[in-house]
């Protein structure tokens, strides 16, 4: 690897995320989507039979439900057409499923994933690493330590072929079924690409695998499904990123992630999304949590025009518990809408949602969750807190919680707050020797550490790095 290419991860976040590249496809769909499209897709990727009946079964679903237009202060998706996007784009990579050694890939899309850091994470910080370019996955490793005691993770058209009777059991039957939104719908017709995370009962994968997804093409779509299957006493933790140059036409992203953490299992599930300022982002993620089991959510989100993002889980046994952590930031022309959603299905439950939000030049922030005890959850908790931070008048931030509680004998807590960067905060760290723009950074950092503390320190520190580059304009 070049010392240009060195350069240019270690210091120039920017010119990482917004160089593009020249397309070089070896199959590209027809704009739009329609049944013949759904076929040719299936049969390209050579699918059993039952997995082109459930998108068939998607795609009919998607068409007769409508869009969502109203909820109080939702996102604008006047723009998003779904005829005038690119539904499928299989890069040309020699091997179907992706290879299995970085050297193999073409130059340009391993010069990509190179800019990006990605070899590099997966040497220093990574159990198994997984990329993904435009519609495919292109390159996927798993330490053959972890193989060893049955860990599975591969991208998911793989995983169709290779474990057909997990992934017919668990995809998009029980957790996110394609009726439960027109997206969800319109990635169960669309999918394509994606992990599949297996982990047997009692093995701890130590060290986490990540799963990055690239958008490289114009007016394109990526619908990439995650799936994780957490068996009785696991533990593992899975991080995502995911980004995309600016173009001049708008792009679409609408992912599946469901999780099954079994009894006892504990999963971790991360992500750092910095998409460009034209990219609709409007995913669906949903977790079942089985008795004694315990999830966190963790989401960096920027950069993108729209996002509507609302990981949700659902408490299914006794003493199972769940913890979100969002970071929302919006400049210019961009509505973020994130939030999460908790159902407590079970007694003694416990769920923790913290979100912090930032506003700037006029962009827009909000908080929409939903925390719903069952009545019989008894002894149940959630405690739910809101913190918006806004640079200038222009900006705006709201919360809208939602709860509903149906059992007396529980303990609910909610908190928010919202403020502007105070003139004398900013005077006084002045004082101390630093300029206006230091100031304010130094702020935000003290404001979304809670956040970064939880992500690995290189995670930590690109997302400082994002956030930075957002308040001085400099990405999308």
């Amino acid at each position: 690897m070049s010392s240009d290419q060195d350069h240019l991860k270690e210091t120039d976040t920017e010119a990482r995320f917004e160089f593009k590249k020249e397309q070089k496809a070896a199959f590209v769909a027809e704009k739009g989507l329609n049944e013949e499209t759904i076929r040719v897709i299936s049969e390209d990727k050579d699918e059993p039979e039952w997995m082109l009946e459930r998108r068939l079964r998607a795609l009919k679903q998607y068409q007769k439900m409508p869009m969502p237009t109203d909820w109080p202060g939702q996102p604008d998706l006047s723009e998003v057409d779904v005829d005038e996007i690119v539904p499928y784009i299989r890069p040309d990579v020699e091997v179907r499923g992706g290879v299995d050694d970085w050297r193999d890939l073409p130059d340009d899309i391993k010069d990509t994933f190179d800019k990006l850091g990605i070899p590099e994470a997966e040497k220093n910080a990574l159990s198994g690493v997984g990329a993904q370019y435009e519609s495919e996955v292109v390159y996927q490793n798993m330490q053959e330590r972890w193989e060893e005691k049955g860990v599975v993770f591969m991208n998911m058209d793989q995983a169709v072929q290779e474990h057909e009777d997990i992934v017919k059991e668990y995809f998009m039957t029980k957790c996110v079924p394609p009726s439960d939104n027109k997206f969800a719908a319109l990635h169960g017709a669309i999918w394509s690409g994606g992990s599949f995370v297996y982990v047997p009962e009692d093995v701890t994968v130590e060290m986490p695998v990540q799963a990055y997804f690239r958008m490289n093409s114009e007016g394109m779509g990526q619908f990439e499904h995650t799936l994780i299957v957490a068996e009785k006493g696991s533990e593992v933790h899975y991080i995502e990123g995911c980004s995309a140059p600016k173009y001049s036409a708008f792009n679409l992203h609408s992912g599946g992630v469901e999780v099954f953490v079994g009894e006892d299992a504990h999963v971790q599930y991360s992500t750092v999304q910095n998409w460009s300022k034209n990219t609709y982002n409007l995913n669906t993620k949903r977790a079942i949590v089985e008795k004694g089991g315990r999830m966190e959510w963790i989401s960096g989100s920027m950069g993108s025009k729209a996002t509507m993002l609302y990981p949700a889980s659902i408490l299914k046994g006794r003493g199972a518990s769940d913890n979100h952590i969002t970071i929302a930031f919006a400049g210019e022309g961009q509505n973020i809408d994130t939030g999460a959603k908790v159902y407590h299905n079970a007694p003694e439950t416990k769920s923790t949602i913290e979100s912090k939000s930032i506003s700037k030049d006029g962009g827009r922030t909000n908080y929409r969750g939903l925390v719903h005890i069952a009545n019989g959850a008894k002894n149940s908790s959630t405690a739910v807190e809101c913190d918006a931070l806004m640079f200038d008048n222009e900006s705006t931030s709201d919360t809208m919680p939602y709860m509903e509680i149906n059992e007396s004998q529980v303990d609910v807590a909610h908190e928010a707050t919202v403020g502007k960067i105070g003139d004398e905060d900013i005077f006084y760290l002045q004082s101390r020797g630093l300029d206006d723009d230091d100031a304010k950074q130094m702020i935000v950092s003290g404001f979304i550490e809670p956040i970064t503390e939880e992500l690995p320190i290189e995670y930590a520190v690109e997302l400082n790095r994002l956030v930075e580059l957002e308040m001085e304009g400099s990405l999308g």
